[in-house]
Formats: structure tokens, C-alpha cells, sequence
């Protein structure tokens, strides 16, 4: 039976080189930070990972070294059809299918590229799951970009009806949402897994199944002891909740390259450089560097309680 996807899931970046290529040391590095760091699953082909800057080799190649690399220790789900006409997408997926990738992830903007409603979803994501390996585990990506398309309650439970869904990566950000969706899902083997941070322990609580935020990128092993411990409700529960959320409020200052920028600190990735964004961060962004500091000391301080409550 296939170890249920879900629990903490880092949305992967992708390291390049200075020369703009990927970085396939700097990612095998990455992989054993994540494993090492409480990971449950690898989201790898994301829109963390710039997929939609990668070609569909980079995107297959990436995949599939980060599968080998997880070596069965942890499942690895992908996503990384980017195109808009569907032909090319069914390629695209049949290619990803072959990576050895435990889930294989449709994006639901790709499934309605002119957000025509349900008629135009269902038609779209038939005519894929007609493409695809029957055998295929998949999953579900609200992803934000081109553009923020949420499933309705309809097209989740005909998703879940269909007995093919292992994952869905809520990006509702709302909690309400949360719990309705995890109430559908109940008793299928379709996973909610929330991924905004604001309220990632009451989600945590409502029955989502882990968390795929963008600061799995900073500190997957605090939402791991949160996820662990998510119906507690002691001191360090609550701040470290606090903390998490005002991290993350971090974000909009040039992600993905400010993760990069925190690795290139740690030592795991050699560069910042990203495809997605094309400026220095550090100029764009006043007093980031501090702001990182402050992050990072954070975090070794709950490191630390946790270890002393433990």
C-alpha cells in the first residue's frame, strides 16, 4: 500500500548555477537539508521551483534527481505542466509521469486557462486523466500563477470522486475553506495539506494534513513540531505559532531568491541567482539582510526551547 502524501512538504527551490544553469550539487545538498529538517513529502516542480522558467527537459531532469535522491526515504510529488494548449500539457505530464515521482501534481489553472467555470475544468482534467497512467497517483496545486484558481465544491469532490487524488495543496488561505474541503475529503484517500502560515495550526487542527507553505524553505522542522503537537496549546505552542506567521509576512520580498539568499547563508546552495526574479534583492528591499538575521536567530531560539521542552 503507498505511504499516504502529505505531513510537512517543502515546495522546492531550484538552484542554478552563476552561469544561470541548474545547480545539481547545490540541489542534492537541498534535498538532505529538507529530509534532515522533518520532511514528509518533497514538492519538487512547483512554483517555488520557477517551473514556468524551466524547460520541460530541466523540468523532467529535476524531478527525477530529486526522486533518486529521496531514495523511497520520503515521497516526491511533482507538477511542472506550464503550457496552455492542452496537447503540450498532456506531454508534458506524460513526461513528468516517468520521472519516478510518487504523485504526479495537476495544476487547476492549467485545467481552466480562461477560468470558464466548472464546465471547462472538468472537460480539461477528463481529457488529461484519459493521458495519463491509470496507476498514477495525482494531485491537486491551487497555484497561484498565471493566475489563483480555486476549486469549487463540486469539481474537489468529482477530483475526489474519481479515487485517483492522493494531494491537494490548498492555497485558499482561509480557514473556513480549510475545514469545509478536509470535511469533503474525509474517508478518501485525498490529502488537504493548507499552505498559507497565518493559519497554519488551526488548519493543522481542522484535519489539513500537514503544511506546503513557502517557509518550509526557512524552517520545515518548526511546522514539523507544530504539525506533531497540533493540538497542544502550551507557551511555546502559542509563540512559536506567533513567530512562524510574522516570518513569513517575509515573503513578498522577493521569494524565491530571498530562500536562496538565506541557503546561500547556510551553506546548502552556492548562489541566490533565480530566473524569476531579475534584480538584487538586497537593493531592492531595505534592511533585508537584518530582517534575515532576525529569522534565522528566531528560529535557532525555538530550536532550542523545543529541544529543552523535549
Amino acid at each position: 500500500m503507498q505511504k499516504r502524501i502529505g505531513g510537512i512538504t517543502p515546495v522546492m527551490l531550484t538552484p542554478f548555477d552563476d552561469a544561470g544553469a541548474v545547480d545539481f550539487d547545490s540541489l542534492e545538498r537541498l534535498v538532505e537539508w529538507y529530509v534532515e529538517r522533518g520532511a514528509d513529502t518533497l514538492f519538487a516542480v512547483c512554483q517555488s521551483s520557477e517551473m514556468q522558467y524551466l524547460s520541460l527537459s530541466e523540468r523532467v531532469e529535476i524531478s527525477s534527481f530529486v526522486a533518486a535522491r529521496a531514495g523511497g526515504r520520503i515521497p516526491v510529488i511533482a507538477s511542472g505542466h506550464v503550457s496552455d494548449d492542452p496537447q503540450d500539457q498532456a506531454r508534458e505530464l506524460e513526461m513528468m509521469a516517468g520521472t519516478g515521482a510518487d504523485a504526479l501534481v495537476l495544476v487547476t489553472n492549467r485545467l481552466d486557462l480562461k477560468n470558464e467555470g466548472s464546465e471547462a475544468f472538468r472537460s480539461a482534467l477528463e481529457a488529461l486523466l484519459a493521458h495519463l497512467p491509470a496507476e498514477m497517483p495525482l494531485g491537486l496545486y491551487e497555484c497561484p500563477a498565471p493566475y489563483r484558481r480555486l476549486l469549487s465544491d463540486d469539481e474537489l469532490k468529482f477530483c475526489r470522486d474519481t479515487g485517483r487524488f492522493v494531494v491537494f495543496k490548498d492555497v485558499s488561505c482561509d480557514l473556513d475553506t480549510v475545514k469545509r474541503r478536509v470535511a469533503l475529503c474525509e474517508g478518501s484517500p485525498l490529502a488537504v495539506v493548507n499552505a498559507n502560515a497565518a493559519i497554519a495550526r488551526e488548519a493543522m487542527r481542522a484535519g489539513s494534513e500537514g503544511f506546503a507553505g513557502v517557509f518550509t524553505n526557512f524552517h520545515p522542522d518548526l511546522y514539523a513540531w507544530i504539525y506533531r503537537n497540533r493540538l497542544s496549546d502550551s507557551p511555546l505552542m502559542r509563540d512559536l505559532t506567533v513567530f512562524l506567521a510574522l516570518a513569513a509576512m517575509a515573503e513578498p520580498m522577493g521569494y524565491p531568491a530571498l530562500a536562496k539568499f538565506y541557503h546561500t547563508r547556510l551553506g546548502t546552495l552556492r548562489t541566490m541567482k533565480c530566473r524569476t526574479i531579475d534584480f538584487d534583492i538586497r537593493e531592492r528591499f531595505w534592511a533585508l539582510e537584518p530582517l534575515l538575521d532576525h529569522i534565522m536567530e528566531g528560529t535557532e531560539i525555538f530550536r532550542q526551547r523545543i529541544a529543552e521542552e523535549t
